[in-house]
């Protein structure tokens, strides 16, 4: 699936700032030019060069200071989302270390899951598959959402909904819609085994 321009400005937005961090050897505590700057320099809309901020300041690489501007971070060990933004704005087999992390989260969510679906989530689940109007890439999203939420884990549920909102910075994940369909057959005849086998089929492994 191509990447829609907005996204592209985006992940150039990203792209960009990493070299100007590289290039200017900026460390921990240094201060970012300003939104103005920055849109003036990447030649951006500002309302893109914000919601790359907003993405970095969120995964804790950046910080507003109120009056004073952006300042880079202090590196917190084992902070789990610092460690995914690395590999973000690092570039080096970003779209493969990302979608296969996803699809890691994905896979556990459909196993614990499987305890807490019933008829009603089936048929539920059936309505976001067969839905013509949801683009692959929202069924995607919108099927995950629901079983992540039968999960009735938050932070697992967290972790993927920010995976999800940085991956489409690089690409989109999505699964043939007989996938889908075979998740939820599989749930009808209550063979939890065979799931870890849909996620990874024998044929990826040779």
């Amino acid at each position: 699936m191509s990447i829609s321009p907005k996204r592209k400005v985006y992940q150039g937005i990203l792209q960009e700032l990493r070299k100007y961090i590289d290039a200017h050897d900026l460390k921990p505590g240094d201060k970012l030019p300003s939104e103005r700057e920055l849109a003036e320099t990447l030649e951006a809309g500002r309302s893109s060069i914000r919601e790359a901020l907003r993405a970095m300041e969120l995964l804790g690489l950046i910080e507003t200071r109120h009056g004073e501007g952006t300042f880079l971070s202090q590196y917190r060990p084992y902070h789990s989302v610092e460690v995914l933004s690395s590999f973000i704005l690092q570039g080096a087999n970003t779209r493969q270390d990302l979608l296969f992390a996803k699809k890691i989260i994905e896979k556990e969510a459909a196993r614990i899951a499987y305890t807490h679906i019933d008829e009603e989530d089936i048929e539920s689940l059936k309505a976001i598959v067969q839905d013509n109007v949801l683009s692959s890439e929202e069924k995607h999203v919108a099927f995950f959402q629901y079983l992540f939420y039968k999960t009735e884990n938050l932070l697992l549920a967290k972790v993927w909904q920010l995976m999800d909102e940085f991956s489409y910075t690089i690409s989109s994940l999505s699964y043939d819609e007989s996938f889908y369909e075979q998740l939820l057959q599989l749930y009808q005849n209550k063979n939890f085994k065979k799931i870890e086998d849909l996620f990874y089929p024998a044929s990826d492994w040779q």
